[in-house]
């Protein structure tokens, strides 16, 4: 047995295996013969021309199917595949391997690689324009392809199914409108019938007319741009790059289109609300540089802070673990089995009922500032997460809540629902809607106007560097607005000219945010590097002769 192996094995190194192996396999030397085994793979070796000439000629038919048939199994083996047959009657087509569709059978296209990064053009900056209102920075409503693929939990459902169960932010009789109009796509085909079984890899797209967020209108201030690192003072309530509801609202899309400047690289990121030095690398070497100095921990951070309450003079170390208890939104908490953290605090200056804290953060965890503060007992003045009373009637001092973490994030959703802005109050670091996290937990999804997520959620990238312990998800989802009752003063309403008679959003108005709902007292003053140093001046919340009143 163990000569036989070793033989065959032998013959299969010399032999092109694709031509060979069907003799080899089947071969059986006589018993009867008292030469070893050895001298009969010798002989078949010698012997394989003739054996390849054995081989059976393709009949007429099979050479007039413009193929030839494979003998074991009967298969029909094309030299060369087919193209898409796009003519004559009778003919079914092929799909991209020669492979015939059955009647009624739909051609699904291979999968597309996504783009890794983040790129813009020009044509991605002139899909709308801004406008200024009320000291606001407002975006024209405009049309948006949303594009998806079909998840495996999809498989075997109809378009109708999906929708109702994961896509309920517009009705049935909504998507059915859209469809009959062509703004709802499957593998670039218009869908009438949302009757549709879906398949594994079918790509869903979806024609919008999206609605972005106000953000302060305040000018986006370039700090130094030398042709390797841009930095900008940002200012809060603008995300950095498009993610859920904001795409042209972003620090990304002003630059390109204001600035004319594309093509950057993250180095890292500052929450939705919070503001100051942001640095981007021009050039994949600088990038790949400024990487290294962060993981090297040669980058030194200094944050400044409003808080509630009197903070304790003299510098105080918190050295807490900080766990991620919902990566999907970026929520966090004080907890044992987290990861190391530091953060050296320093207080400025006290008003009589809050304080001006200096913040150095020696490590980099995903809200590190944020959630020491609370754990001292000094939440951040307007933090909507960590300064929230869903966290118990401490809010979170000393680590102490009182609830399992499914009921801390419902209790966020609850509260910001109540307050109906969850729209503007962000409960995420790359900007997921917490309501899509929040309806893992059992419950149904109170974000949005019917109670889901609108279809499709955004293809764009959410990537950051060092924010976060863990890379934000995939794919970011669009969340809808809380139900607003009527009319009220000062509303923010859908520009004439610009209305689509299927938009749902254009039919509600909705009062402009506040600048208590779009500033929340954190500002990222200074980035050092062994080499530079980059820093914005303090905010007037930060100054001593500031009054809390301006945020009542």
């Amino acid at each position: 047995m163990h000569a036989c192996v070793s033989a065959r094995s032998s013959l299969l190194f010399l032999a092109p295996q694709s031509r060979y192996r069907r003799h080899v396999v089947g071969f059986s030397p006589p018993a009867s013969t008292g030469r070893p085994l050895s001298c009969f793979f010798i002989h078949l070796w010698s012997q394989r021309e003739k054996l390849t000439m054995e081989q059976p000629e393709p009949t007429t038919e099979a050479r007039s199917a413009g193929g030839t048939e494979d003998t074991n199994t009967g298969k029909r083996k094309h030299d060369e595949p087919d193209a898409p047959e796009t003519g004559g009657r009778g003919k079914r087509r092929r799909e991209a391997g020669g492979k015939k569709l059955r009647p009624g059978e739909r051609y699904i296209p291979p999968p597309q690689k996504r783009n890794p990064g983040v790129s813009f053009s020009q044509e991605h900056f002139d899909e709308t324009s801004y406008y200024f209102e009320g000291g606001l920075r407002k975006v024209l409503p405009y049309y948006y392809d949303f594009k998806t693929y079909c998840k495996g939990r999809w498989v075997g459902k109809s378009l109708l199914e999906v929708f109702k169960s994961e896509f309920r932010a517009e009705s049935i009789e909504y998507y059915e409108r859209a469809a009959k109009e062509g703004r709802i796509r499957l593998n670039e085909s218009p869908v009438e019938d949302l009757s549709v079984v879906l398949r594994n890899n079918d790509c869903m797209r979806n024609t919008v007319h999206r609605h972005e967020p106000p953000v302060i209108g305040a000018p986006l201030k370039i700090l130094e741009d030398d042709g390797e690192v841009l930095v900008v003072d940002k200012p809060a309530s603008v995300p950095v790059h498009p993610c859920g509801r904001f795409r042209h609202n972003t620090i990304i899309f002003i630059l390109g289109k204001e600035h004319g400047v594309s093509e950057l690289h993250t180095v890292h990121r500052l929450d939705r609300l919070t503001s100051g030095v942001l640095l981007f690398a021009r050039t994949l070497e600088t990038s790949k540089k400024l990487d290294q100095m962060v993981r090297d921990r040669q980058l030194e951070k200094e944050y400044v802070c409003r808080v509630e309450g009197e903070f304790p003079e003299g510098e105080l170390i918190c050295e807490e673990p900080i766990l991620v208890v919902a990566f999907k939104i970026g929520l966090c908490r004080v907890d044992p089995k987290g990861k190391e953290c530091r953060t050296v605090f320093q207080r400025l200056s006290f008003n009589g009922k809050t304080s001006v804290v200096r913040c150095l953060p020696l490590t980099g965890r995903t809200h590190q500032i944020r959630v020491h503060l609370q754990y001292l007992g000094f939440p951040i003045l307007n933090d909507p997460i960590y300064g929230s009373r869903a966290w118990g009637p401490h809010r979170g001092k000393g680590g102490l809540v009182g609830k399992s973490d499914e009921e801390l994030l419902q209790a966020l959703v609850e509260e910001h629902r109540s307050q109906e802005n969850s729209l503007l109050l962000d409960l995420t670091d790359d900007c997921v809607g917490v309501t899509s996290e929040a309806g893992k937990v059992g419950k149904a999804d109170p974000g949005a106007d019917k109670g889901g997520k609108s279809f499709p959620a955004p293809a764009e990238d959410c990537s950051g560097k060092e924010k976060s312990d863990k890379g934000p998800s995939e794919e970011a989802q669009s969340v809808r607005s809380a139900e607003i009752s009527g009319p009220q003063d000062s509303a923010q309403g859908t520009p004439p000219g610009t209305r689509d008679h299927l938009c749902s959003e254009c039919k509600l108005v909705r009062a402009d945010p506040t600048k208590k709902e779009l500033v929340m007292c954190l500002h990222a003053l200074r980035y050092k590097g062994p080499d530079f140093e980059y820093s914005s001046s303090l905010p007037d919340w930060a100054k001593e002769d500031w009054e809390d009143t301006d945020f009542s």
